[in-house]
C-alpha cells in the first residue's frame, strides 16, 4: 500500500499538526515533507491538490487540508 504523504511548511502549527498525524496514523504509513526546506516539492504538492499547509495528501488522493499554517503561495514566496 502506498503511503500518504503530510506537507507542511515547519511553522507551530504544521509542527503540532505533524505530532498528531504521525502519532494517529503510524510513522510507517505516512511520509512527512518540509517545504519549506524541501522546496522542489512545492509543485508536487500543487499537482496533488494542496492549497496550503500543514496538508495530508491520503493514499488514495484524497487532499485533507488541517487547520490553516500558510498558502502554497506563501511558501513559494
Amino acid at each position: 500500500m502506498a503511503k500518504s504523504v503530510f506537507y507542511h511548511a515547519g511553522c507551530p502549527v504544521c509542527l503540532s499538526a505533524e505530532h498528531d498525524i504521525v502519532n494517529l496514523v503510524g510513522a510507517d504509513q505516512v511520509e512527512v515533507v518540509h517545504i519549506g526546506q524541501d522546496r522542489n516539492r512545492i509543485e508536487e504538492a500543487e499537482k496533488a491538490g494542496v492549497k496550503s499547509v500543514p496538508a495530508l495528501v491520503t493514499h488514495n488522493g484524497n487532499v485533507l487540508h488541517i487547520n490553516f499554517g500558510a498558502s502554497l503561495a506563501d511558501v513559494r514566496g
